[in-house]
């Protein structure tokens, strides 16, 4: 299988220890080592070379941790390394050029509205413990080695778009759901990716599931689904009034758009995944 990132976005590193013996011949000496000066010190792994900025109190990295945890982690994530909709801070260029707060603080406090992040009125000690957090998190984050942190989105090109225009109209049944032309339309414009990828493997805005169910009497009713497990079913009819039925007492068809969806998660292979992806990547 190709050695690119699968699609759970993770990177498997493997180590290897080179344990070393000397083989001594009879008369003969061991061989020399080579000079000091030819060996170069390895930095795989070292950790990057840490941003100078202020210096911040631990009390104000904790109390910055709990206005960030309150207002910032939904989008950013608990530890600023990305979450549902914001940007991974902890490779943050503005982050990495503050050195006092200054970008950091005029960010809070205008807001980013073009691309969602809204403006904060922080008073001043709030403000200097949050961009203290901020700084804390990048710091911790440079300062690791090993594993990298994140998915670039040219981790997310590798795929064969041919493969993958032919895996959709094809063996994938995409094109039995959506268009290029239609709902799929600027798909690459709106999201970008790692989060392009989530969309779709599972959109978060497809439509609500809708069922038409008969009841016992002959009765037919349609609307959206709103539960259903072995034993019941729920929903609302086309005049909003809620029904409730037992599984066994009626017929009924649910028409959920992401079914395909799920029932393809376990039959990708990653070839797949990386196909549809360079495929879906082109859609704008």
């Amino acid at each position: 299988m190709r050695s690119t990132v699968s699609w759970t976005a993770s990177v498997l590193c493997l180590s290897a220890v080179t344990a070393l013996t000397a083989v001594l011949a009879v008369g003969q000496a061991p061989a020399a080592a080579p000079p000091a000066q030819a060996r170069r010190p390895s930095t795989a792994g070292a950790a990057r070379p840490l941003p100078q900025h202020a210096t911040f109190s631990a009390d104000d990295i904790k109390r910055g941790g709990g206005l960030f945890l309150q207002n910032c982690a939904f989008c950013h994530g608990k530890d600023a390394g990305g979450g549902e909709s914001g940007p991974d801070l902890t490779r943050s260029n503005l982050v990495t050029g503050d050195k006092n707060g200054e970008a950091i603080s005029a960010l809070i406090h205008a807001g980013r509205p073009e691309k969602g992040m809204p403006r904060f009125d922080l008073n001043a000690a709030d403000t200097k413990a949050l961009v203290a957090f901020i700084h804390s998190q990048q710091d911790l984050a440079m300062s690791q080695t090993g594993a990298r942190k994140g998915v670039e989105i040219a981790d997310l090109q590798t795929g064969n778009l041919a493969a993958g225009k032919t895996f959709f109209n094809g063996a994938g049944g995409c094109a039995k759901c959506h268009s290029p032309e239609g709902d799929l339309k600027g798909i690459a414009t709106k999201f970008s990716g790692l989060r392009l990828e989530q969309q779709m493997l599972m959109p978060r805005d497809a439509k609500p599931a809708k069922v038409t169910l008969t009841t016992a009497a002959g009765k037919t009713l349609t609307g959206p689904l709103l539960y259903q497990d072995e034993f019941t079913i729920a929903m609302t009819d086309e005049a909003g009034m809620y029904h409730s039925f037992l599984t066994n007492s009626v017929r009924f068809k649910v028409d959920n758009p992401v079914t395909a969806h799920v029932e393809l998660l376990g039959k990708y292979t990653d070839d797949d995944i990386h196909n549809l992806m360079a495929y879906i990547q082109t859609l704008k």
